[in-house]
């Protein structure tokens, strides 16, 4: 349901799933196929054709993403995800967590030992981690590789606004349907 209202009425050009995990999260989609990209995908986009959050949005975004996995820890939740719209038209983000129904019982442990031990490279943790090491592991990433400017790069009164591929100007990021 939240992803249906996240890009109800929108242009959405790209979406993204994002764990925060690298190994074995890349999508083979075609461009403008209109699949859901992947957290590997992500990162190779953001080197190519990266955008911008101004400071105070990269910032509600961090405190969005900190208080929610805060509470789905607390409930002993993992395997969310973040899904990230790119509506170009608008030239707006918008996002909310998603799948975050999942609790880490002892089949998720199971999966956890078996994907640790036999499937993932050594040093790589699986994406089916315990719920604390999933949302440091999560947080971690949404720091990392979303990238910001300095807020008067992307004011409003700002005479050259900053361009998608560029920049997303403040109050362009739609946090409304985020999990409470």
């Amino acid at each position: 349901m939240v992803m249906e209202n996240l890009t109800f009425g929108r242009n959405i050009t790209r979406q993204y799933d994002l764990k925060g995990a690298l190994h074995a999260r890349f999508s083979l989609a075609a461009d403008g196929s209109g699949d859901v990209l992947l957290d590997q995908n992500f990162v190779n986009d953001m080197n190519s054709s990266p955008l911008y959050l101004s400071n105070k949005n990269k910032r509600l975004l961090q405190r969005a993403i900190w208080n929610d996995t805060t509470f789905l820890n607390s409930i002993n939740v993992m395997d969310y995800s973040l899904l990230l719209g790119v509506d170009t038209q608008r030239r707006e983000l918008v996002c909310g967590i998603i799948d975050y129904l999942r609790q880490y019982t002892w089949d998720k442990q199971l999966e956890t030992w078996v994907k640790s031990s036999l499937v993932v490279p050594k040093n790589v943790l699986p994406t089916v981690i315990s719920p604390k090491e999933y949302k440091k592991r999560f947080r971690k990433f949404m720091s990392t590789y979303f990238f910001s400017v300095p807020d008067d790069w992307c004011s409003q009164e700002s005479c050259d606004p900053c361009e998608l591929g560029g920049g997303i100007r403040d109050d362009d990021i739609d946090m409304s349907s985020q999990s409470k």
